[in-house]
């Protein structure tokens, strides 16, 4: 080593040779390889993913040494090194970008190599000597990456729906709920192909998006359920090979005891190792839910467009400055925010699907990717729903002064006058007072085709919803 890098590194050795690595690095050999081959995207694994390796590591570490395969002087170690992770110390150790190898093994290992050498540090020996502790004899003792890495991908998706998706949804699901009790009374225009149609309440509407999200929690919760079964136990093609036979299952009663979950063993190993459908159900799950916000988003920012050449039959809470150039404009910026959010997730979802098409034999080869976007699709999809909500839904106002003036004017009445003139007759008159410029009731009582004392009963819109 030139004389001038002395003490900034130092040097490992792995079954490929030596590998020089930054002195004051945790990390070991194949990390080092790793992030020499790697440099992408500069995207990592998410802190949540982190430290829920590393408990899964902890507590790999407990039931080895309950099942009297692990020293328990080192397994302590391992332990205490582990649950530094887990508190959130080190996480500058995983460095890796999410584009690697597609098991994840990357990975893995920088979290056994760290755990290693915290480990032999805890016990008075030289970060980098792998002993006492080793990162595969001590640290892996009994998994792979091939049933690790999906395992920890079903923790900690499960745990992102659970603790911050579904309740971020139930927050915007009460305020269009709210929203609908609030807005029930006021009548307005309907709209289909963009166009006037039959009256409608705005509190029906709004308790339309209620149900939309209503319904994708239902969906979320379904697909986020089958996530519960880990691979445990499965190690390298499923079969269980190099684990005791009650090592799964002491590990999972452990997770459960830490997150509440009820996590179980996987029915198949083979399934849920070769192939990631769990996760491609969730995915499709949070397209849906999605595909729906875009669509309340866009309904509402096009009702309160304006504020006077547009529709405006609401109007949005103000929030801040929409324009640069043009004085006194205000955008609807929430709207738009979760129209992005709902776009990138469907971009992931679509990643995600072609992820899960390579399930090559016993192994899926695209799980990183896969990893890092559902994690990302549950993170802004629970950010923006509960942003959507506070910050635009529950302030949104209903302007009664335009929805009355749109109803009065809209040509759809004339349908309530079908069963009574007939439809031809009726799309005559629509006709002609668009022509005319006249409300319908005008041209109706013009042509005597109605007695006066009926046409307000027939037009009534609260009849029509």
């Amino acid at each position: 080593m030139p004389e001038s890098e002395e003490g900034k590194f130092r040097i490992e050795s792995d079954s490929m040779g030596e590998v020089k690595i930054p002195a004051e690095a945790y990390w070991g050999a194949q990390t080092q390889r790793a992030l020499n081959n790697f440099k992408i995207s500069g995207v990592r694994f998410s802190d949540d993913f982190i430290k829920n390796l590393a408990a899964i590591k902890k507590y790999a570490a407990e039931a080895n040494m309950e099942l009297g395969l692990l020293n328990n002087k080192l397994g302590d170690a391992i332990v205490s090194a582990a649950d530094k992770i887990c508190r959130g110390e080190y996480l500058d150790q995983f460095r890796l970008d999410v584009f690697q190898t597609g098991s994840g093994t990357s990975t893995n290992m920088n979290m056994n190599e760290v755990i290693a050498n915290l480990a032999n540090e805890i016990l008075g020996y030289p970060v980098g000597s792998k002993h006492p502790v080793h990162p595969n004899d001590h640290v892996n003792m009994g998994q792979s990456s091939n049933d690790i890495i999906p395992s920890c991908m079903n923790i900690t998706s499960y745990l992102l729906v659970k603790n911050r998706l579904i309740p971020s949804l139930k927050i915007l699901l009460n305020a269009l709920n709210k929203k609908s009790k609030e807005f029930w009374e006021i009548i307005k225009i309907g709209r289909t192909h963009l166009q006037d149609a039959l009256p409608v309440r705005l509190g029906q509407e709004f308790g339309g998006y209620a149900e939309m999200i209503d319904k994708g929690i239902f969906r979320v919760e379904r697909a986020a359920s089958e996530l519960l079964e880990l691979p445990l136990g499965g190690t390298a093609v499923g079969t269980g090979v190099n684990t005791h036979p009650d090592f799964a299952d002491l590990v999972i009663k452990k997770i459960n005891k830490e997150f509440g979950t009820n996590f179980k063993r996987a029915s198949s190993n083979f399934e849920a190792q070769g192939s990631r459908d769990v996760i491609v159900g969730l995915s499709g799950s949070l397209k849906s839910v999605a595909v729906s916000i875009m669509k309340i988003a866009e309904d509402v920012r096009l009702m309160a467009s304006g504020p006077r050449c547009g529709i405006g039959e609401i109007i949005l809470p103000e929030i801040q400055p929409g324009s640069s150039i043009m004085p006194g404009k205000v955008n609807p910026v929430i709207p738009e925010a979760a129209i992005q959010v709902a776009a990138q997730v469907i971009g992931n979802d679509l990643a995600i699907s072609i992820g899960g098409m390579r399930g090559i034999l016993e192994l899926n080869l695209m799980m990183p990717m896969m990893t890092r976007n559902i994690n990302e699709s549950i993170v802004i999809l629970s950010n923006v729903s509960k942003i959507f909500a506070e910050n635009c839904i529950i302030g949104i106002k209903a302007n009664i002064e335009r929805i009355n003036e749109l109803v009065e004017k809209s040509l759809a009445l004339i349908t309530v006058l079908v069963p009574v003139i007939g439809y031809d007759r009726a799309a005559e008159i629509a006709k002609e007072a668009y022509l005319k410029n006249k409300n319908i009731k005008d041209i109706v009582l013009e042509k005597g085709l109605v007695s006066p004392d009926k046409i307000d009963e027939i037009l009534s819109p609260e009849n029509m919803v």
